[in-house]
């Protein structure tokens, strides 16, 4: 499939919209959007923070599962050039008071509630108290407004669409789409701003190892605000004019209806995803026979499972992280399964991978396990506090220490061998162990904790 000419995010829905404006964009559960569709809300979200004054490089944040509105808010303030940074749905309010500070975003478009979070209760009490000292508007998307200062999403949804952009305007190619917060070697989230060009590009070359076509529809059940949606997914399956099937939150027997009632024929699963999905007691080949490529991380046997037991036979194997715009090196997915299986595949398109020994510096031969290092579609660097980790983590020559450890074959595939750093990989979720150990240690009757993983056959590793 030739790759799409744009190199923003909003130009790539409209040039979406005007190629196939009837073809679904995006279904959820309760509601469906097609291309043409999508471009018109969009346009209204950008619409309305334009005229209040939002710019180009302002940040926006983004609290909410994956539902059509996170799709709207997401272009419409791409639009604009301004960058959406998405919080994850589990964080508590502890959690939320860092996020909002560190990412100094001035809008919030939240959910008032999801699970047992009361998010719009905790965002407004955080502001209230000044700890969120830079966030000056906040939009419910579900309408609920505890505080006369929410504004309810129906008005954004209802203002005039953006007219066009003087010069200077809108986005580039090279700024900032969106800025992500991911756990690392610390115990504070990491901020890893991402731009357009590099979602884009590397998201439409993932694709394209899953071999995606425009009639595809792509199961999504992974959380939009993790890499692996935000910079993954959807990327891959906007740039290639295909489906988003959204569901809110994972759930095994409702992925199991969505894949057999919209006939998915990709899925972004995990390994615990893949063993509830055909451990379901409602589960039967059967349902799941549409699926035919995907992408998933883990053991041999995990790829194995997720190619056979679930029938996405084209699935592929991956390597990656939030820093690397969620993916750099995917294994074809018509390579031999058995192959699949054993590596992560070979470097992107545009992505340079090597293995450095840790002990002695020098570069490891083919075969070799050493520590990953990765250039190419890379972040320019953390923001916020993290950025004090620019210097240690991002190599003078411009690649970016994983600290994972792995090695290269001789054809230039990647396999993964286990992680250097103390980081705990609970079900594809980076886990620090000394954020865990501090949360603990709030507790009155725990004076010190230590935390650590250890291996699970369904989450590869537990807390």
């Amino acid at each position: 499939m030739r790759a799409p000419f744009s190199r923003t995010a909003f130009e790539l829905l409209a040039e979406q919209a005007a190629k196939a404006p009837e073809r679904d964009a995006a279904i959820t559960v309760e509601a469906r959007v097609s291309y043409g569709a999508l471009h018109a809300r969009a346009e209204r979200v950008a619409g309305y923070l334009h005229d209040r004054g939002v710019r180009r490089g302002d940040r926006v944040g983004l609290l909410a599962n994956n539902r059509i509105e996170w799709l709207e808010i997401f272009f419409g303030i791409a639009a604009l050039g301004a960058v959406v940074v998405p919080f994850s749905t589990w964080s508590t309010a502890h959690e939320l008071a860092f996020l909002l500070d560190d990412s100094e975003i001035s809008w919030l478009f939240t959910v008032s509630r999801f699970g047992d979070r009361q998010f719009l209760d905790d965002v407004v009490q955080l502001r209230a108290d000044g700890k969120a000292p830079h966030l000056q508007h906040i939009v419910s998307i579900d309408g609920v407004a505890p505080d006369a200062s929410a504004i309810a999403y129906d008005k954004v949804a209802e203002a005039a669409p953006i007219g066009a952009l003087l010069p200077g305007e809108g986005a580039s190619a090279c700024d900032a789409l969106m800025m992500l917060y991911t756990s690392g070697s610390s115990s504070r989230p990491k901020a890893v701003p991402l731009d357009h060009y590099g979602a884009i590009e590397n998201g439409f070359n993932i694709g394209c190892r899953q071999g995606f076509r425009a009639t595809d529809r792509v199961l999504v059940s992974i959380p939009l605000f993790w890499a692996y949606g935000a910079v993954n997914a959807l990327p891959a399956t906007i740039s290639h004019g295909a489906t988003l099937v959204l569901q809110s939150h994972f759930e095994a027997g409702g992925a199991l209806d969505l894949i057999e009632q919209q006939r998915c024929s990709s899925i972004y699963t995990l390994p615990a995803m893949t063993n509830a999905l055909v451990a379901h007691a409602a589960f039967t080949p059967a349902r799941t026979a549409s699926l035919r490529t995907g992408v998933t991380i883990g053991s041999p046997q995990d790829i194995i499972t997720a190619a056979r037991e679930l029938g996405a036979a084209d699935m592929c194997n991956v390597y990656g992280g939030t820093e690397g715009y969620g993916n750099c090196c995917v294994t074809p997915h018509d390579w031999p399964l058995e192959r699949r299986a054993e590596c992560q595949g070979p470097p992107l398109p545009g992505v340079d991978v090597r293995i450095r020994d840790a002990q002695s510096g020098a570069l490891c031969d083919s075969g070799v396990i050493g520590e990953i290092e990765v250039r190419g579609y890379l972040t320019r660097g953390y923001a916020g506090h993290s950025a004090q980790f620019n210097a240690e983590t991002f190599t003078a020559d411009g690649y970016f220490k994983t600290g994972d450890l792995g090695s290269l074959g001789a054809d230039g595939a990647l396999c993964f061998a286990g992680r250097h750093s103390e980081m705990i990989k609970r079900s594809g979720i980076n886990v620090s162990p000394s954020e865990v150990e501090e949360i603990l240690q709030r507790h009155p009757s725990i004076g010190l904790s230590g935390v650590t993983g250890v291996a699970d056959a369904a989450r590869g590793e537990i807390i």
